[in-house]
C-alpha cells in the first residue's frame, strides 16, 4: 500500500516523498521535519490510526492529514473529520482521487504557511531582504506595504496578478517577487501582447518536430526554461481566448502540452502576470475568463501611480540624474529648486518610465552648470489640469456670486499656493507673463 501510493504521487509531479512503517515512526520524523500533507492508513502495526490522527492534530495543528481506510461507512467519515482529517479515502484507493486529494492539501498547507508569513510582516515594519528591492526607489509607505506584501507571499507557488498604469514599474515588482522567492529557476519575461493562440502555444509551450510546416526540429517552450523559476506574462489582459484557456490549465494543473505532443508535461515554473487593463471589468463584459482572472489574482500587488506619491519625485529625480550622468558620460548637475515645483504640478500620465525619459533627455541637452528646466517644460505644459485632461466640468460658485476681482485674487492665490511660492510658475499656470502677474500683485 505505502508503495502503490508513493509511486502514484511521483508519477503525478510530487517530489519529497517519504514512507514510515509504523506510527512511533512517523511522529519521529514529523517532530524533525517539517511537511506540507499527511497520508495515514488506518491499520498500521503499533500504533493505531485513530490514536496517531489525535496526536497529529494535537501537536501539528494545520497539517492536512487524509486516512485511508477499506470502511466505506458514513460515520466513520464523520468520526475522521471530528477528529480533524482534512480528508478521508477508500482502499482500494482510486489514483485521480489521491492526486486530487493530494493537491487540495497542498493547497491549503500554502495558504495557511502564506497567511502566517503574511500576518508576521504586517504587524511588523522591516524587510527582512531589502537588497531584493533595491532597484524600487521610493520612500512612499504604500510602496513599502508593497514589498512587505511582496516578502509575505514570495515563497506561495500560487500565481501573482501585478496591476498598475502605464510606466509605473511592474517588471520591476514580477522581479521582486522572484528574487524574494528564494527559487533557483531563471526569472523568464515574455510579453503576450498581440500574440495569436499559435504563436502563444509555440512560445510557451514548444512544438514537437513535424507538428507544423516548417517545424524541422523540437523545440522546448519557455515555460521549460522557467522551471523552477518564474514565468512572467506581462500585458495578460491582452491575451487571446483560447490562449487563457491553456493558460488556466497551467495554473491549476500544472500541465501543458507542446504544440505535437499528446502527453502533458509537468511545470513547477511560478507565474506572475501584469496588465494595465481593468481585468475585473474585462471579465464582466466577457472578454477575459472569470475562472482564470479569479485564478491569477490569487496574490494581487497594486502599484500606484506617481501622482499619487509624489513625495517620490525627489528621491526618483536623483536617482535617474545620477544614472544617466553614469550612461552619458557626464557629471551630475546641480538641480534647480524651481524644477521640484514644476514636477510637483505634473500628473505623469507615463508615471516613472515618462520622468525617467524626461531626465534623460534634459541631461542629453545639457552643457554645464545648473540643470535648465527648458525641456521639462516643454514636455510638462502648466496649462494642463491635475488629471492631465481639460476639464469640461462646470465651475461651482457660491452664493452670492463673487465679483471678478474676488475670483482674480482667489485664483492668483491657489497658482502660487501650487507654485510653492514661485511667480514664473504661478503665472505659467494662469497663462499671463510674469510682469502680469506682478502687476496684478501690485494691485491687490
Amino acid at each position: 500500500m505505502l508503495l502503490a501510493v508513493s509511486m502514484t504521487l511521483e508519477l503525478a509531479g510530487f517530489v519529497n516523498i517519504e514512507t514510515c512503517a509504523t506510527g512511533e515512526e512517523a511522529l519521529e520524523r514529523l517532530e524533525a521535519t517539517p511537511f506540507a500533507a499527511l497520508f495515514l492508513d488506518m491499520l498500521m502495526p503499533g500504533l493505531s490510526g485513530h490514536a496517531l490522527l489525535e496526536n497529529v492534530v494535537r501537536r501539528f495543528p494545520g497539517l492536512p492529514v487524509i486516512m485511508l481506510t477499506a470502511v466505506n461507512e458514513l460515520e466513520v467519515a464523520v468520526s475522521f473529520m471530528q477528529q480533524g482529517a482534512f480528508d478521508y479515502l477508500v482502499k482500494p484507493v482510486d489514483a485521480t482521487r489521491l492526486v486530487t486529494s493530494a493537491k487540495r492539501a497542498l493547497e491549503r498547507f500554502r495558504i495557511q504557511a502564506e497567511n502566517e508569513r503574511l500576518r508576521t510582516y504586517l504587524l511588523s515594519d522591516h524587510l527582512e531582504q531589502p537588497e531584493v528591492f533595491a532597484s524600487i526607489v521610493s520612500r512612499d509607505p504604500a510602496i513599502r506595504a508593497l514589498c512587505q506584501y511582496i516578502e509575505a507571499v514570495s515563497r506561495s507557488a500560487m500565481p501573482v496578478l501585478i496591476t498598475g498604469e502605464t510606466g509605473v514599474g511592474k517588471e520591476l515588482f514580477a522581479r521582486a517577487v522572484h528574487d524574494s522567492s528564494g527559487r533557483s529557476g531563471e526569472f523568464v519575461a515574455v510579453n503576450v501582447a498581440g500574440l495569436d493562440d499559435s504563436l502563444f502555444s509555440d512560445t510557451l509551450f514548444g512544438h514537437e518536430r513535424g507538428s507544423f510546416t516548417g517545424a524541422v526540429g523540437s523545440r522546448a517552450g519557455l515555460i521549460e526554461r522557467a522551471q523552477g523559476g518564474t514565468l512572467f506574462l506581462d500585458e495578460i489582459g491582452n491575451l487571446a481566448p483560447q490562449s487563457q484557456v491553456k493558460l488556466l490549465r497551467l495554473l491549476q494543473e500544472g500541465e501543458y502540452y507542446a504544440i505535437g505532443d499528446d502527453r502533458p508535461r509537468q511545470s513547477d515554473a511560478r507565474v506572475v502576470a501584469a496588465t494595465l487593463e481593468d481585468l475585473e471589468a474585462g471579465q464582466r463584459d466577457g472578454h477575459f475568463r472569470k475562472d482564470l482572472y479569479y485564478r491569477l489574482q490569487t496574490h494581487h500587488v497594486k502599484i500606484p501611480p506617481l501622482r499619487e506619491r509624489k513625495g517620490d519625485l525627489a528621491l526618483l529625480t536623483a536617482s535617474f540624474l545620477a544614472s544617466a550622468a553614469r550612461r552619458l558620460d557626464k557629471p551630475v548637475p546641480t538641480v534647480p529648486a524651481e524644477l521640484q515645483v514644476l514636477l510637483e504640478n505634473y500628473p505623469f500620465p507615463g508615471n516613472v518610465r515618462e520622468l525617467e525619459a524626461m531626465i534623460y533627455d534634459a541631461l542629453t541637452v545639457h552643457k554645464g552648470g545648473v540643470l535648465s528646466t527648458q525641456s521639462f517644460r516643454a514636455k510638462i505644459g502648466l496649462s494642463r489640469s491635475p488629471t492631465g485632461e481639460t476639464s469640461s466640468a462646470p465651475l461651482s460658485f457660491p452664493e452670492p456670486l463673487p465679483g471678478l476681482k474676488e475670483l482674480e485674487d482667489s485664483l492668483i492665490a491657489e497658482a502660487l499656493r501650487r507654485a510653492q511660492g514661485n511667480q514664473r510658475i504661478a503665472a505659467e499656470m494662469l497663462g499671463l507673463s510674469r510682469r502680469a502677474l506682478n502687476n496684478r500683485l501690485s494691485r491687490r
